[in-house]
């Protein structure tokens, strides 16, 4: 298997990954942990994992300028980014918040076009375009009532902003994949991301009542450590460096498929005629923006 093809793969990984978590994150809050809460067992929990597994690559020597660069992408990434997503879960719908990571592609195109000097394509332009419209109909067809989302507005307007941050971060740290390995990255930024959340997640972690805790919340929060956080952000920091930015920010169409199709199974959403036609648009989108171009 060649690496564009493994990244693309990674990418894809990552994107499953993500869309079922809409879900499954969902099913903890808020009656066993705090939105804030979530993020300290979170950050504290890939800070631990990612310097264990730095234990068993090369060591590498951080430049002091990267320093500054790993502060505001752990800022954007790990601080901003988790803060805005989980109090948006926490006051929205799953399946809105896979819906508004559809935005993520086209903030990384744009930014990538001003900071990374990224050449699009007509191909790329398209795949954008139709994955921004199958996403606009599933957006036109979501149902905003729910008993489990006191807030929908708020919680909308910070998926916006966590699209936003997680779109920085992306072309934040995609120079940085091209000088260090992927886990020594990560170690640091988790690490800083950490003391960052940290004044505002305490409260919340030290309310959690560890001693009556169901099993259904432990293994939901497992997942969301060692999948949402430790495995996702391994695949995609793979896939960065095999691709553009854009390429890899284009996958995030592909969420809203999973997290209907994830509600529709646990019996929590339903498939209309409407939201089949606009998932196939987007997985058209997808495919055209993964194809590959002169700089992949």
């Amino acid at each position: 298997m060649n690496n564009r093809l493994l990244a693309l793969f990674s990418a894809g990984g990552a994107t499953i990954i993500y869309g079922l978590n809409h879900t499954i994150a969902k099913e903890v809050m808020p009656n066993h942990v705090g939105a804030f809460g979530f993020i300290f067992i979170r950050t504290a929990g890939a800070t631990i994992l990612f310097w264990i597994a730095s234990l068993f690559v090369p060591l590498e020597k951080i430049d002091k300028k990267d320093y500054i660069k790993l502060f505001f992408a752990a800022l954007l990434g790990m601080c901003l980014n988790m803060l805005s997503f989980f109090k948006g879960l926490e006051l929205s719908t799953p399946v809105n918040s896979g819906i508004f990571a559809t935005t993520n592609p086209i903030i990384i195109l744009c930014l990538s076009y001003f900071f990374l000097n990224e050449k699009i394509g007509i191909k790329k332009f398209i795949g954008i375009a139709l994955g921004f419209i199958g996403a606009l109909v599933l957006v036109l067809q979501g149902n905003e009532n729910s008993l489990r989302a006191p807030n929908v507005s708020l919680g909308n307007f910070l998926f916006l902003l966590n699209s936003i941050f997680f779109s920085s971060f992306i072309i934040m740290v995609k120079p940085l994949t091209q000088k260090y390995n992927t886990i020594t990255i990560m170690k640091w930024l988790f690490f800083m991301g950490f003391f960052m959340t940290l004044p505002v997640t305490t409260d919340e972690f030290d309310n959690i009542d560890w001693i009556n805790l169901p099993f259904d919340a432990i293994w939901r929060i497992t997942f969301v450590v060692l999948g949402t956080t430790f495995l996702t952000y391994l695949l995609n920091l793979f896939a960065l460096k095999k691709l553009q930015a854009s390429t890899v920010g284009a996958f995030a169409y592909a969420q809203p498929i999973i997290a209907i199709s994830f509600a529709i199974i646990t019996g929590n959403d339903y498939l209309s005629l409407e939201r089949g036609l606009a998932c196939s648009v987007i997985i058209l989108g997808v495919f055209l923006v993964s194809q590959k171009s002169n700089k992949n």
